[in-house]
């Protein structure tokens, strides 16, 4: 408790100078490209292109999903996971990238990857912003279920925040732990449901299982918003894992920030 409440009291202290690291993350991510921000748009929608398709010409994977048309339901999955798979690996790596403001300047590591997560939820949500309007834009009009995205859009951003301090202060102290993440970064991309429905898998164990992975219920929980119509209440036991699995997650990222944040400045 002793470590969360100081990591607490740097965010507060800091709070000022985590926006403004977090703004300049960001300028720094498209600085020097000649379509500048436009990239953060383009980038993800070629890939949505790609795997639409993929799925839709390639494999003839082009049903409607409850109703609603199979490109819609790909990107509201989708978006999250930009969101993710940027914190599983520049989370990750967000110390080594800013080893500066660690071996140079007195600045609390654990805020760092905090405004990496920012700059990056900044980005998320222009594109869930654009993905609200092509929903719109498709004659699907939003309604009340639509809110529930501020609560998963929290859960995703408090979960990977906590999974950055964790994996950023390992990987500060091991690049092959960087490595490894990159590797399975793939594989959880396919085995989460980002482009396929978890829910019509036959085998309950199975299902039960994969329901597991927090990537799962944000995926899922950003399709009950807006396809399913399904509120955060009415999956009680999805939601009891995902608090135990963030607490685990918090226990392991205050472990490894009270045993290396001593010893990275030395090894950066």
């Amino acid at each position: 408790m002793k470590e969360l409440i100081n990591i607490i009291k740097d965010h507060i202290q800091y709070r000022q100078q985590i926006l403004k690291l977090a703004k300049a993350d960001l300028v720094k991510t498209y600085r020097g490209a000649a379509l500048g921000w436009a990239w953060a748009v383009i980038k993800p929608a070629f890939k949505i292109f790609v795997y639409w398709f993929a799925f839709s010409i390639g494999l003839r994977a082009n049903r409607d999903m409850s109703g609603y048309p199979f490109f819609l339901w790909l990107i509201s999955g989708i978006i999250p996971w930009f969101y993710i798979n940027t914190m599983l690996i520049q989370g990750t790596a967000c110390l080594r990238k800013y080893k500066y403001l660690v071996t140079k300047m007195k600045f609390p590591i654990s805020t760092i990857p905090t405004f990496v997560s920012l700059s990056e939820m900044i980005v998320h949500i222009v594109l869930m912003s654009i993905v609200l309007i092509i929903f719109v834009a498709f004659g699907y009009a939003l309604d009340l279920y639509a809110l529930q995205l501020l609560f998963y859009l929290l859960l995703m951003f408090i979960f990977f925040n906590v999974w950055g301090l964790f994996s950023s202060m390992i990987a500060a102290i091991s690049k092959d732990f960087l490595n490894l993440v990159k590797s399975l970064v793939t594989a959880l991309f396919w085995l989460s449901g980002v482009l396929w429905d978890v829910n019509t898998i036959s085998i309950p164990w199975l299902q039960k299982f994969l329901m597991l992975n927090p990537v799962t219920l944000i995926v899922n929980g950003y399709r009950d918003c807006l396809i399913y119509k399904v509120g955060f209440w009415e999956h009680p036991k999805r939601l009891i894992y995902f608090a135990i699995e963030l607490v685990i997650m918090l226990v392991l990222a205050l472990w490894s920030y009270r045993k290396l944040r001593k010893e990275v400045p030395d090894v950066l």
